[in-house]
Parts: C-alpha cells; sequence; structure tokens
C-alpha cells in the first residue's frame, strides 16, 4: 500500500537559520531502526504515564503490543489517545521522533501474524509469538494486546549543527 506523504513544515522560530525540515522518509526509516520506544498515555484520573517498549512499523503504522492488566492497556481502555516517541540522550546529534496519534486494537489473525513476524525479525527469536484469540501468546502462554498507532502529527527534532523543528501533518 502506498504511504501517505505528509504536510511537512519546518518551525523557523526552534530551528537555526541553515536548517531543512527533516524529511518523512528519513523520519520513517528512523521509527524502522529504532529499538527503544517511549509510550505516553494518560491515565483515567488524568494523570500522565510513560513506559519504554519495543515496537515495529509496519503499512505506515506503529505498533506495540501490552498485557491487559499492564498500565498503559488499562489506560488505552479510557483514552485512546497517546504518544510514541524515539530517539537519543544527546543533546548535541542525533533525531528525535515524536508521533502523536491513536492507539487502536488490532484483532485480525492475519494482520497480528504479519506483525508477529515483524517482531521475531527485527528483536529475535526472544520476542517469537503465537497468534491467538486475537493476541499474541507468547512462549509462557502470556497474553499480549496489539494496538496500532497511525501517525496524526509527527515531530522531528533535529540536534546539533544545525537545531532543527520538523512537523509533519497527515
Amino acid at each position: 500500500m502506498a504511504e501517505k506523504e505528509p504536510i511537512t513544515e519546518l518551525d523557523h522560530a526552534f530551528s537555526d537559520n541553515s536548517a531543512s525540515p527533516t524529511t518523512w522518509s528519513e523520519a520513517r526509516e528512523r521509527l524502522k531502526q529504532a529499538a527503544v520506544y517511549w509510550l505516553s498515555t494518560v491515565r483515567p484520573d488524568g494523570r500522565p504515564h510513560v513506559t519504554p517498549l519495543i515496537a515495529v512499523w509496519f503499512d505506515s503504522a506503529l505498533y506495540f503490543c501490552t498485557g491487559e492488566q499492564e498500565r498503559k492497556a488499562k489506560n488505552l481502555v479510557h483514552n485512546t489517545q497517546c504518544i510514541l516517541t524515539t530517539g537519543c540522550n544527546n543533546f548535541d546529534e542525533g533525531l528525535d521522533l515524536v508521533i502523536e496519534g491513536e492507539a487502536v486494537r488490532v484483532r485480525d489473525d492475519a494482520r497480528l501474524q504479519r506483525i508477529a513476524d515483524l517482531y521475531e525479525a527485527k528483536f529475535g527469536s526472544d520476542w517469537h509469538f503465537t497468534v491467538r484469540d486475537d493476541a499474541f501468546a507468547g512462549a509462557s502462554g502470556n497474553i499480549a494486546l496489539v494496538f496500532e498507532v497511525k501517525p496524526a502529527t509527527a515531530f522531528g527534532f533535529g540536534k546539533g549543527e544545525p537545531f532543527s523543528q520538523t512537523r509533519c501533518r497527515f
């Protein structure tokens, strides 16, 4: 499926004069390759919750999994809006990415199997899942719900020379 290209804008107020916008193709490649992402959700009482996790990029979206009783899954029952971030902890180099969107539960077995295959290909055999009951089942029998987050808005923060802030609207 052809991926929808966003409207990309450089924010000149937060970018060096010599900066250019981060292209969506570069951002997408970084999303595919990232090892760790941070998921931000909102608790039912309105307090924020942030946790690291792994995810895969597939078919214009990020996919992550979590146990049904984990805090992030409980939060998403009440508010599906979330943010996924990835990048590095250096101030003067790298690219940080922020993806805003809605977490939608994936229940289609064929799609779940494709995502399970991507997890194993990216993270190794420790992340082998079978698809059962509209979810992932791990070797220990633990069940994980799978969520899709298609970007509604994305931000790229280029660090170092030149610093840049790019907004992508889908």
